[in-house]
């Protein structure tokens, strides 16, 4: 202990130099605009590299896991693609090449950080803005919603999990298309709460619970999750829905990422009706 001391008193100018020099950087990226920029940019890039090694020797180490996975992924969208096109014959449709355009591009990318043990958590993929991610794009999986974009470096994104408290995500019942609002409860990482649901309806646990399409961000028909539970608190006229998610977001590894091609288009007809 006494030579802590001699220690701290021998360089306590130095100390207190460097702690002012703290001070100094925290103040100027806080109060000016362009340096919190670049200070976020600057430590995306870094934080991203320093994941992706981690994930890189966890990969090593869950190749078995990830392989069945894949395997499983394929089988899904094997069934998915097997079933559309049956919809296809049975119900041709000859329109325009511009009305066909896909309305949704997706670009797949592999999760390098990801956390489930906090009220707000957030997800970094080894994908940035060279290979056209935007903030607000939706991030998805094989099996349902994850999460949305919110920061972009030129090599990394990370963005809102859906395991966090500040995303709100428009959803539906499929048996009925009643919508509502999906937050997360905050409290397990495989529930949320599926909100304004009216109680004059009628709910099933079991039901399956999709994006509305009524936003921009995610299409409509995404997998969320089922109804696990429900009761209707005392005054109100909504139901208290419990959603057990789809997505496993303690094995989450690899993502695609949603670019609505009719973004800029629908945002521009909306501030439209709203000015007026």
């Amino acid at each position: 202990m006494r030579s802590l001391f001699r220690f701290l008193l021998r360089n306590y100018f130095l100390m207190m130099f460097l702690a002012l020099e703290a001070i100094s950087f925290v103040l100027i990226v806080s109060f000016n605009n362009y340096q919190r920029v670049a200070f976020f940019n600057s430590s995306n890039n870094f934080a991203g590299a320093v994941y992706e090694k981690f994930s890189s020797i966890d990969d090593y180490f869950s190749l078995s896991r990830t392989n069945a996975r894949l395997a499983a992924d394929n089988a899904s969208l094997r069934k998915q693609l097997q079933y559309r096109m049956s919809l296809q014959e049975q119900y041709p449709v000859n329109r325009p090449d511009t009305v066909d355009a896909p309305a949704y591009i997706f670009t797949s990318a592999k999760v390098i950080s990801n956390s489930v043990n906090k009220q707000l958590n957030y997800i970094t993929l080894n994908k940035g803005s060279r290979h056209g991610i935007k903030p607000d794009m939706g991030i998805i999986d094989a099996n349902g919603i994850v999460g949305v974009i919110t920061d972009v470096s030129p090599n990394y994104s990370t963005g809102l999990s859906m395991l966090n408290r500040r995303l709100s995500v428009p959803a539906k019942i499929t048996k009925n298309n009643y919508f509502g609002s999906l937050v997360w409860d905050g409290e397990h990482y495989n529930t949320a709460d599926l909100r304004e649901i009216p109680f004059h309806i009628i709910v099933n646990v079991g039901d399956t619970v999709v994006t509305s399409g009524y936003s921009n961000v995610f299409p409509e028909g995404i997998m969320i999750g089922t109804i696990k539970k429900f009761d209707v608190e005392s005054g109100t006229n909504f139901y208290n829905i419990k959603v057990a998610l789809s997505t496993n977001f303690k094995t989450l590894k690899y993502v695609e990422v949603v670019q609505n091609t009719k973004r800029t288009e629908l945002k521009t007809l909306e501030k439209n009706n709203i000015s007026e």
